[in-house]
């Protein structure tokens, strides 16, 4: 990880002083106190749910706050509509980018923007200008290709010269490295530097506390709305910020059972052999996929989000037919969906009726064709309390409950029906440190009972957290699996892009 110079000037860029915003209910933001210097990166952490995205979105003029004041270089600020925080030099960039796909990097640059001259500019002249912008600030770019042929990194540079095209003297990233390889997350880090060191005041949103203690100043920590603490990186610890984010004691560590490598005899309880399937546009997705999962194990598919992920998770569960090979399924399935409301929750139904889904024309919850409330109700109870899931009530609406606690409810769910196998995708995405922890916990408890998990995550630091194997995913073919005692984040990262490693290549399975 590259490490950044922790010098900052004292100049204020931004001042939020006592910033209160509630919402029918809920107090999102109580009396936040928040300052963001020139060249300072500065990071902002919290559970979900804590208040970031509420803060900024003030800041950027999507919201107003109930109370308090926002200075910019010491004078007071009113934004009322985000073309005025943008004017004001206001930019962010947000986790999923706002590009068009279809137009190239200067029309996505440009769009939005006004006036005759710009109108009457020639291409090639708008293009010599926006490069000599991109070699400015260290940014590689061609503005001249289509964003659909670019890289998830290099569509993440062209969002951040589009806020510096706009002047931006504020620049807000918002969990920035979630989709990025290694390699990819490094760039950012310099980029961010040169930025930093130019002068440009720089708000980093993340959950990566390695990341963080290595590329910011300062960091202020939300909790429940309210700023519990900011403190420079260099006077803390990643457990301290965990700490501090969750309010108790946190366990940042790998859970190791006693014995978990599989037996030599053992059967898979999940292979794939010679899978060929097409994406939605009738398109190669996966090509040629040999895998097995085996008892007791965890197996972890690690690679750059679009490379085949979504379309292995619906071959495996039935929603996508192969056009070529063998599933072959060992005992029963539990599914932890990638995108939990679409695949994994009706959000207009309750807690207590998703908790029984799959099962609800089944004994206790019914009874020759009718439902039984109180079945159904007495077992949502006991389910939130041992899957600690925050709810006001096991009637509340599913779609009111925080990203967290929806995914808990499926993890309830599909843990406590039988199963002999588990395809756990992004099952930590969009979570907090707290949610994480405990995903991750039910995962190695599983696989601990003797389950076979398979996890596509396209966070590689949950693939090294989780896995006793990983298998390196790209343009939908597996190009190596290595235990995880031999595995190399660096050479991973080359793999996942698609580059040959620096070392010999893996096994395969």
């Amino acid at each position: 990880m590259v490490t950044t110079d922790r010098t900052a000037t004292h100049v204020h860029v931004v001042e939020m002083e006592g910033i209160d915003k509630q919402f029918p209910g809920v107090f999102a933001n109580q009396n936040i106190h928040f300052d963001l210097r020139q060249g300072e990166i500065h990071a902002l952490l919290g559970e979900n749910g804590a208040g970031k995205t509420t803060l900024m979105n003030i800041l950027c003029g999507l919201y107003e706050p109930d109370a308090g004041e926002i200075r910019l270089f010491g004078s007071p600020v009113r934004f009322r509509s985000p073309r005025e925080a943008i004017a004001a030099g206001i930019g962010m960039v947000h986790q999923h980018f706002m590009l068009v796909d279809r137009f190239t990097v200067a029309e996505n640059i440009i769009l939005g923007q006004t006036g005759p001259a710009l109108l009457r500019e020639p291409p090639a002249q708008l293009h010599r200008r926006l490069q000599a912008l991109a070699d400015h600030y260290g940014l590689k770019i061609n503005p001249a290709v289509p964003v659909w042929q670019l890289s998830v990194g290099e569509q993440q540079r062209v969002e951040i010269l589009k806020a510096l095209y706009r002047h931006a003297k504020v620049l807000i990233l918002d969990e920035p490295t979630a989709v990025l390889t290694p390699q990819e997350a490094d760039e950012l880090i310099v980029t961010l530097q040169t930025l930093a060191a130019q002068g440009t005041a720089i708000v980093f949103i993340s959950h990566k506390l390695r990341e963080v203690m290595s590329l910011c100043h300062r960091v202020t920590v939300l909790r429940d709305g309210q700023a519990i603490s900011t403190v420079a990186t260099q006077d803390c610890t990643e457990q301290q910020l965990a700490e501090m984010m969750v309010g108790r004691e946190v366990n940042l560590r790998r859970q190791l059972s006693s014995s978990h490598s599989k037996p030599l005899s053992a059967q898979p309880v999940l292979e794939i052999q010679q899978l060929h399937v097409l994406s939605d546009r009738n398109l190669p997705a996966i090509q040629n996929l040999n895998l097995a999962v085996y008892p007791g194990e965890i197996v972890g598919i690690a690679g750059v989000d679009g490379n085949g992920q979504r379309e292995l998770e619906e071959a495996i569960i039935g929603l996508r037919p192969p056009q070529q090979g063998d599933i072959r399924i060992q005992g029963k399935l539990a599914h932890i969906p990638s995108d939990r409301y679409s695949m994994g929750l009706l959000t207009d139904f309750s807690v207590a009726e998703n908790l029984v889904l799959k099962d609800v024309k089944r004994p206790p919850f019914s009874w020759r064709g009718y439902l039984r409330p109180k079945a159904i109700l007495s077992h949502a109870i006991e389910l939130v309390q041992q899957f600690l899931i925050r709810t006001p009530s096991v009637k509340t609406r599913i779609g009111k409950l925080s990203g967290g606690n929806a995914q808990k409810v499926i993890f309830a769910r599909e843990l406590t029906r039988d199963h002999q196998v588990i395809l756990a995708a992004q099952p930590s995405r969009g979570l907090d440190i707290g949610a994480t922890e405990f995903v991750h916990a039910q995962l190695l408890a599983c696989r601990d009972a003797g389950a076979g998990i398979l996890l596509i995550s396209t966070e590689l630091d949950e693939i090294l957290s989780l896995s006793d194997r990983i298998a390196v995913l790209y343009e939908g073919q597996i190009l190596e699996t290595v235990p995880i005692a031999q595995a190399n984040v660096k050479e991973l990262g080359l793999r996942m892009a698609g580059k040959q490693g620096v070392d010999k290549p893996g096994e395969t399975p």
